[in-house]
């Protein structure tokens, strides 16, 4: 048998991949997990980690550390690598393809392969990713200690950002398009009473300022009557150019389920369609949050996690 055919492939390694190569390896299955980012996830983003059982006050990145020691502990083996193509041969296994032509054969596959950050789509975004634009908090946030920045965005990500920012910085921003916050009312009374910072809703961030390639300010305008544009102080009501030395891009996020769309139904938004036991026939499962559901959230991807291991042993039992 070939030396990279294994009984189990995961793709993605975040916490329901995590998960799946777990159980997996428990039931003494062989085991390979893919990630083409940070292994753990997205996760390994959040400052704390308060709703999960368990867990209180440990970091999302401290949860990521744990669980990924604890996989590789039982025997997995994760490479850090991009999936770019999922075949199904005609012996009913599936090939795993990597950049350059390497590839991997396995009798199931288990798809976890997560989200990614929304972008604002404006000019110059990409340029200045590194250089005043960031994705992520907890990465980039010391960076920025002491100094003045904005989060875009309104639901729980955005929040639970500005609140680690409010701890480092001297004075942060939460620019949200709507008229209100559709994130946890317990994180927005946070914000409200830090004295650092200052929410302003009903508002967009249509332009990025930079010179000499770092940002400066970002050009807002109002979205509506409600907006709290003309409240907010230190900025010049006539051009709207709010000064920032960062701005933190939290607008949601999407699946990057493109490469499976031969192999598995994706539901108008891409998301992979599935049901609980997020099988989708012929050796194929996924899990976590690239799956259609109505929750996502650390427990809800373990749980999906643990769900399609049980189903992918279940089918290589039945194979014999």
């Amino acid at each position: 048998m070939d030396n990279r055919f294994y009984d189990v492939a995961v793709i993605g390694a975040g916490p329901a991949g995590l998960t799946s190569a777990l159980y997996c390896r428990r039931a003494e299955k062989t085991v390979v997990v893919f990630e083409k980012d940070v292994v753990g996830g997205q996760v390994t983003h959040s400052p704390k980690i308060e709703n999960y059982p368990g867990t209180a006050q440990m970091s999302g990145l401290d949860f990521a550390e744990r669980l990924t020691e604890q996989v590789k502990s039982q025997g997995a083996e994760i490479i850090e690598a991009e999936v770019t193509g999922l075949l199904r041969e005609i012996d009913g296994s599936w090939k795993i393809i990597l950049p350059g032509g390497e590839f991997y054969h396995s009798s199931t596959v288990i798809i976890a392969a997560g989200v990614h950050h929304r972008t604002l789509g404006l000019e110059g975004e990409e340029e200045l990713e590194g250089s005043g634009v960031s994705y992520c908090a907890v990465c980039d946030g010391a960076f920025y200690r002491g100094l003045t920045v904005a989060v875009i965005g309104g639901g729980n990500s955005a929040l639970q950002e500005a609140v680690m920012l409010s701890e480092l910085c001297s004075h942060v921003y939460v620019i949200q398009n709507l008229d209100y916050f559709t994130g946890e009312q317990s994180l927005v009374s946070i914000l409200r009473n830090a004295s650092n910072v200052e929410l302003i809703t009903g508002t967009i961030a249509d332009r990025l300022i930079e010179e000499d390639g770092e940002l400066r300010a970002v050009h807002l305008a109002p979205n509506g009557e409600k907006s709290m544009l003309d409240s907010v102080t230190g900025i010049d009501t006539d051009t709207y150019n709010l000064p920032l030395d960062g701005v933190f891009v939290a607008i949601g996020l999407k699946p990057e389920n493109e490469i499976f769309s031969d192999v598995a139904p994706l539901d108008k938004y891409g998301y992979i369609e599935a049901g609980e036991d997020c099988s989708l026939g012929n050796g194929l499962f996924v899990a976590g949050d690239c799956r259609t559901k109505s929750v996502r959230q650390i427990a809800t991807a373990i749980s999906d996690g643990a769900a399609a291991a049980v189903s992918a042993c279940r089918y290589i039992m039945s194979r014999g």
